[in-house]
């Protein structure tokens, strides 16, 4: 008798049904073989399954057990089938019929207990089951949580293989997943006004959240470039559901999920990271840091210490915000669609152009440090400013600086005008405009146009620094209430690149303020600051 079950496994981030067929024939040697190019974690599941029945009172059939994974052509990597194949083997010798689970799509990895333990894309397979048309899914209880989000889908959740067996023989029904809780997001001990003075650095971090552009923080040692990229994530705006969704199959791809994921992520890895670590890949490709930082913040601390691999590999995701890895048998896509964040010294020591401490480096080691960061990562970051030493009154006595909260606010409103103004583009934020959308949303006066070609010329831009500056300057217009782009704007969003001049050189500071302060803040520039 042969036994037909449907189950799924992993692609990148997306779920391939996988039908699980089993043949148990009698007057034969006793056997088990798996077949349809399983990883040897699927062909071991043997001895597992063996002892899971084995604690729930079945025995395996002493008769040749043969299962065929399809498509044949596809490698099975994981341990999720060996619910499907337990059960099959029973259905397959006659044992057990599936009853209320027939039609349903079955994962889980079995202890030797017949316990159930969590598997890899159960998120993934549940939308799956969905478009598949199945009637529902059955998942290991500490997997189930995070495929319950899925509407029009039957989630149901066991611990046990007994359970499982319970409800097939009508005993017990399993009980259905229960939707996960969303928590409370960010570190409440990260605020931002914990950062005495640092108007600049604020205000750039404010802008570059408010429209998604990458940022990178020049400064020396311990002067607050790291205490500002961590208390990024209190600024940013609640995850949509969509983008929940999305950010937690990636988790789940890679075994991270815990239920859905409601708080935007914020990856910092080590500067020792691998390339294939940061972007993704291995012999059945998996997510990478830049993927598990979906729709939230990737923190890259003192990048000129990271591989230079690591960094130019980076150029491609940022452009097209996917990272796309091929291999023999397969090309896959990876969703990788964060703000980058760095911070770098100006030099090996740290102390060029501080006026704090001298400077112990040669010219030729400067420069050398320097070129770690080429120009065409560069080009990419939108925004790169100069953190400059906070004198020690205001560090220790000064004022209180302005929250988390208020800032939220703003960036809040700021991304809502640019989700109304690019809905039809199918975008959310300034910085993922094409140049499409960016003729079609970006209108400059004609002052404007003059200032873009006078800081352009001057510079010497390249025409992707230009189309930069100018997403920049449509998000602090938004931050402005304000639909047009003017002068003022582009010469703030140019001198947010100092590394195209002089990494020791400041742009003038600013504030950005509520849209309802007339002229001030990104607006309020005193007459001797125009045209600087």
């Amino acid at each position: 008798m042969i036994a037909r079950l449907t189950s799924a496994t992993l692609r990148g981030v997306d779920a391939i049904p996988i039908d699980v067929e089993l043949d148990v024939t009698s007057g034969q040697l006793p056997s088990y073989h798996v077949v349809g190019m399983p990883a040897p974690s699927v062909r071991e599941g043997g001895v597992r399954i063996r002892a899971a029945l084995e604690a729930v009172g079945q025995l395996l059939p002493a008769k040749k057990i043969t299962v065929n994974l399809a498509p044949a052509d596809l490698p099975k990597p994981g341990t999720a089938f060996d619910l499907p194949i337990a059960l099959g083997v029973l259905v397959a010798d006659g044992l057990i019929e599936l009853g209320p689970l027939d039609g349903m799509l079955l994962m889980g990895e079995l202890g030797l207990d017949g316990t159930l333990r969590k598997v890899r894309g159960a998120l993934a397979a549940a939308i799956l089951a969905r478009r598949l048309g199945l009637r529902g899914i059955v998942l290991p209880a500490a997997s189930a949580p995070e495929a319950a989000v899925v509407d029009g889908l039957e989630v149901l959740a066991a611990g046990h293989l007994a359970e499982v067996l319970a409800a097939v023989a009508g005993q017990a029904p399993l009980r259905p997943a229960a939707r996960p809780r969303p928590r409370a997001g960010g570190d409440p001990t990260l605020d931002l006004s914990e950062v005495r003075g640092q108007t600049l650095a604020r205000g750039a971090t404010e802008v570059a959240v408010a429209g998604g552009h990458n940022l990178l923080f020049v400064g020396s040692p311990g002067i607050g470039k790291s205490m500002l990229a961590r208390r990024i994530p209190g600024i940013l705006p609640p995850l949509s559901t969509d983008e929940a969704i999305e950010v937690t199959k990636v988790f789940s791809a890679a075994g991270l999920a815990e239920g859905l994921v409601t708080e935007r992520p914020f990856r910092a890895p080590h500067h020792t990271v691998s390339t294939a670590a940061l972007l993704g890949g291995g012999a059945l490709p998996r997510p990478g840091e830049i993927s598990l930082a979906h729709h939230g913040v990737l923190f890259l601390d003192e990048l000129p210490e990271f591989q230079r691999t690591a960094l130019e590999a980076l150029r491609q995701p940022l452009e097209d915000r996917a990272v796309v890895i091929g291999r023999v048998n397969a090309t896959i896509r990876l969703p990788a669609s964060f703000l980058l964040v760095a911070s770098a010294n100006p030099c090996p020591c740290g102390w060029h152009g501080s006026h704090v401490r001298t400077c112990t480096c040669s010219g030729t080691a400067v420069d050398r440090y320097r070129g770690r960061m080429s120009g065409p990562l560069l080009d990419r970051i939108d925004l790169h400013v100069t953190v400059k030493p906070v004198a020690l009154t205001d560090l220790r006595a000064g004022p209180p600086a302005e929250s988390s909260a208020a800032v939220r606010d703003r960036v809040v409103a700021a991304r809502a005008r640019q989700a109304a103004r690019l809905a039809s583009f199918g975008l959310r934020t300034n910085a993922e405009m094409s140049p499409a959308a960016t003729r079609a949303t970006c209108v400059l006066s004609d002052d404007a146009e003059a200032e873009l070609a006078r800081v352009g010329g001057k510079a010497r831009l390249s025409a992707r620094a230009i189309d930069r500056i100018v997403k920049v300057a449509r998000t602090i217009a938004d931050l402005a209430g304000r639909d047009r782009i003017d002068r003022d704007d582009v010469s703030l969003a140019a001198g947010y690149r100092v590394l195209d001049t002089d990494p020791t050189v400041d742009p003038r500071p600013f504030t950005v303020a509520a849209p309802s302060a007339p002229r001030a803040g990104v607006d309020g520039l005193e007459a001797g600051d125009r045209g600087a």
